[in-house]
């Protein structure tokens, strides 16, 4: 499984990523045909290839860290149900198991519920990855998957900073306590402006609690 490095290296020759910033996503300025993206974080690009539909390739943008560091998270998880298997990994970039479904991020922007099990498949999935001595980090929105109703992480980057990171905590409470009990079942597309202002909100709001905490 994987893609054909022939490919690959077509790839690597014509694509262009830019970041413009740490705390934003990655800036995609041209992807070569067949090629699209998938999506976007903070260091990287996530593209696939239509003949390849069970991988995709995580880029890392020019100058930005996290490449060593995710390829060793994904040597320590090994096989798990929760977290997809890293194929192939080279200097910048790493060829990974395609996980299908939908983000939460999107589930909420497009009114799609979110099942109590979702929450919980990914609590069972942080628990392994601590057993295996490793520290789930910047777990959000955007790096969790549903797919049948069940839940998965695409994002393993950040697991080997021993750091305090409250946001999947903080998501799960605002889960139980705010969309359980009044959104998930109301069918309510929440635009994507607003999905921004709070995700931004809430990085202000984390920074101001850590001077005072």
């Amino acid at each position: 499984m994987g893609i054909d490095q022939e490919v690959i290296d077509l790839f690597l020759r014509e694509v262009r990523i830019e970041s413009q910033s740490p705390i934003d996503p990655v800036v995609v300025h041209h992807v070569p045909e067949p090629w699209e993206v998938v999506g976007t974080g903070n260091y990287a690009g996530v593209f696939a290839h239509p003949d390849f539909p069970e991988a995709v390739l995580k880029l890392y943008a020019p100058d930005r860290p996290g490449w060593g560091e995710e390829r060793k998270v994904y040597e320590i998880l090994g096989d798990t149900p929760w977290f997809p298997t890293c194929y192939q990994a080279k200097e910048g970039y790493l060829v990974i198991q395609r996980i299908e479904g939908i983000s939460l991020f999107d589930c909420v922007r497009y009114g799609i519920p979110i099942p109590p099990q979702v929450i919980e498949d990914v609590e069972e999935a942080l628990s392994v990855a601590r057993q295996k001595g490793l520290f789930p980090h910047d777990v959000h929105g955007k790096n969790v998957l549903m797919h049948h109703g069940r839940g998965y992480l695409i994002d393993v980057s950040d697991y080997l900073k021993n750091i305090p990171d409250r946001k999947w905590q903080d998501l799960r409470k605002a889960y139980y306590k705010v969309y359980l009990p009044f959104l998930k079942d109301r069918g309510w597309k929440i635009p994507l402006w607003t999905m921004n202002v709070v995700r931004k909100g809430y990085r202000l709001y984390r920074k101001v609690s850590r001077l005072f905490s």
